[in-house]
C-alpha cells in the first residue's frame, strides 16, 4: 500500500473504493484478531488467535470482538467483512448494530471482549465510512498497534494462519445493548437530581445514537423536542447534527427549550445552543464543566486538556478560575492519551469531542450534555448565564479541499501569507494551519481581537492553498 490505512481517528475514506472496501476490511478484520487478541493474552508472534499449542493441555479462552456501527448503508458490507475476517482468525464477533462510539467502547470493556471495532464515518456524509478500533479496556489503539495491524494488512503475512473445523469462530448478534448502555449514562447522572421541568431539543444527526439518547433525557425527566431520529441509511449528519446546529438552535426557539443538544452521526462528540438559540461549542462546554468541577473539588490536579485548535479566551478564562490548560495533538485519540499519562480527568476539542475520564474511556455527546445540565441543574442558572463565564477572541476559519498534501512551507506563496498573517497580529493573535488526519483538506485557524482583520488574513491563506493544492 503507498498510503497510511489509519488517519487521526481510525480508517476512513468513501466506501466501496480504497482503503474502505470489504477486501480490506476483511484484512484489518484478520489483522485485529492477530494483533489485538493475542497482545491482550499474552501470546505474541506464535499461534493464530483461537489455537493452542499441541504440548499444552491447558484450556485456551476463545477470543472475542465487539463490532458496532452507525447508520449508513455501508455499515451492512463493511460489518460482515469484517466480521468474516475475525472469524477466520478463531475469533468469535459479538454483533451490536447501530450504538454510538463511546457505547462500543463501553460494551467492549462491559463484555470483557479482547477488542472493540466501530464502524463508522463520524461526521462525514453518508457515503464515507471508517473503522475505528478499541483496545480490551476501550480505549483507542496506540499508534504502534494501528501500525502492527497495517504492516499485516499489508505483507499478508498472516494469511498462512487459517485455522479450521471448531476452531473457527462464530458470529452472534446481542440486542439488548442499548438498555445495558442506557443504564450506564444516567448511572452518570447525580444521584440527587432529575430533569423534570427541562426542555431539551435533540438532535440525533440520523446517526447512531437516534435510538439511545431520546430515552437518557426522557428517562431523567425531561421533555425531549426529537429531530434527527430517522436514518435511512442516506440522511446520516445530512444538514443536521453537530455540524449544523443552527437547526437545534432554531428549535429551541421555536419550542422554548432550556438547551439544545446536537450530535455527530456517531454520537462522540455534541455542540450545544442554549435557551437563546446561541451556539455553545466544545470550548464553552471544556470552560464551564470545567469551572464547575473546580467548584465541587472533581477537576484532577485543577487541569484541562485541549488541542491547539481551541481558542486562547478559554485558556485565559480558566486561568482566572485557577485552572490551568494544557494542549494536546489535533485528535481526541491524542487529547486521551495526554490526560491518562499526566492524572487529569476532563479534555476535549472546539469541535465537540468532550472526555469526562471518570466515567468514559472516549468522547461521549450524550455525557457531556448531562454534565451541562447537571451543572445547570446544580447552579440554577440557564446555559446563557454558564457560557457567558467563558470569553473566547474572535475566531476565523476555513476549510480547503485539496488535492495533495505537501508542506505548506514547500510553498512560497502558502508559506509567505501564513507568515504575514502572523506577523500581522504580533502576541495579540495567533495562525494555526494543519492537514485534516481524516479528510483531504487543509484546515486554516486564524485568532486575534479583530474579526475583520482576521477573516481577511484567513482568506488569504485559504486562497492561497487553493491555488496551489487545490
Amino acid at each position: 500500500m503507498k498510503t497510511r490505512l489509519f488517519g487521526t481517528d481510525g480508517i476512513r475514506g468513501m466506501a466501496n473504493e480504497h482503503p474502505m472496501t470489504g477486501e480490506i476490511a476483511m484484512a484489518v478484520g484478520r489483522a485485529v484478531a492477530h494483533v489485538l487478541m493475542n497482545h491482550q493474552m499474552g501470546v505474541r508472534n506464535s499461534l493464530p488467535v483461537g489455537l493452542k499449542p499441541l504440548e499444552s493441555s491447558k484450556p485456551v479462552r476463545r477470543a472475542k470482538v465487539v463490532v458496532g456501527k452507525d447508520t449508513r448503508i455501508s455499515g451492512y458490507m463493511i460489518e460482515q467483512a469484517i466480521a468474516s475476517g475475525i472469524c477466520s482468525m478463531g475469533a468469535d464477533v459479538i454483533l451490536i448494530g447501530p450504538l454510538p462510539t463511546p457505547g462500543v467502547a463501553f460494551v467492549t470493556q462491559s463484555m470483557r471482549a479482547d477488542a472493540g471495532v466501530m464502524i463508522s464515518a463520524s461526521h462525514n456524509p453518508y457515503y464515507d465510512n471508517g473503522i475505528k478500533i478499541f483496545s480490551a479496556d476501550g480505549y483507542k489503539l496506540p499508534d504502534d498497534m494501528e501500525a502492527e495491524i497495517e504492516r499485516l494488512v499489508a505483507t499478508r503475512e498472516i494469511e498462512k494462519f487459517r485455522p479450521t473445523g471448531d476452531l473457527v469462530g462464530k458470529a452472534y448478534r446481542i440486542d439488548d445493548v442499548h438498555g445495558r448502555y442506557l443504564v450506564f449514562l444516567k448511572s452518570l447522572f447525580a444521584k440527587d437530581m432529575d430533569l423534570l421541568g427541562y426542555r431539551v431539543a435533540l438532535d440525533c444527526a440520523n446517526g447512531a445514537a437516534y435510538k439511545v439518547a431520546p430515552l437518557v433525557f426522557e428517562e431523567l425527566g425531561a421533555e425531549v423536542i426529537k429531530k434527527g431520529v430517522s436514518p435511512n441509511g442516506l440522511n446520516i449528519n445530512d444538514k443536521c447534527g453537530a455540524l449544523h446546529p443552527e437547526g437545534i438552535a432554531g428549535a429551541a426557539i421555536e419550542y422554548r427549550a432550556d438547551i439544545g443538544i446536537s450530535l455527530d452521526g456517531d454520537g462522540d462528540r455534541c455542540i450545544l445552543s442554549d435557551e437563546n438559540g446561541e451556539i455553545v461549542d466544545g470550548d464553552q462546554i471544556i470552560g464551564l464543566c470545567a469551572i464547575e468541577m473546580a467548584r465541587q473539588g472533581e477537576l484532577k490536579k485543577n487541569t484541562v486538556v485541549t488541542t491547539p485548535m481551541s481558542n486562547v479566551g478559554l485558556e485565559l478564562t480558566l486561568r482566572e478560575h485557577g485552572i490551568a490548560m494544557v494542549r494536546a495533538q489535533v485528535g481526541d485519540r491524542y487529547v486521551v492519551e495526554s490526560m491518562r499519562k499526566n492524572g487529569f480527568n476532563l479534555g476535549g476539542e472546539q469541535s465537540g469531542h468532550i472526555v469526562f475520564l471518570d466515567h468514559a474511556t472516549t468522547g461521549d455527546g450524550v455525557v457531556a450534555a448531562l454534565k451541562v445540565l447537571e451543572a445547570m441543574r446544580r447552579t440554577g442558572k440557564p446555559l446563557s448565564e454558564l457560557k457567558k463565564a467563558i470569553r473566547l477572541l474572535p475566531q476565523a476559519r476555513s476549510d480547503i479541499r485539496v488535492t495533495r498534501k505537501e508542506p505548506f512551507e514547500s510553498k512560497e506563496e502558502i508559506a509567505h501569507a501564513i507568515a504575514t498573517a502572523q506577523s500581522t497580529l504580533q502576541n495579540r493573535g495567533r495562525v494555526f494551519v494543519r492537514y485534516s488526519g481524516t479528510e483531504p483538506l487543509a484546515r486554516v485557524l486564524v485568532e486575534g481581537e479583530d474579526a475583520e482583520q482576521i477573516q481577511q488574513l484567513c482568506e488569504r491563506i485559504a486562497s492561497s492553498i487553493q491555488k496551489h493544492l487545490g
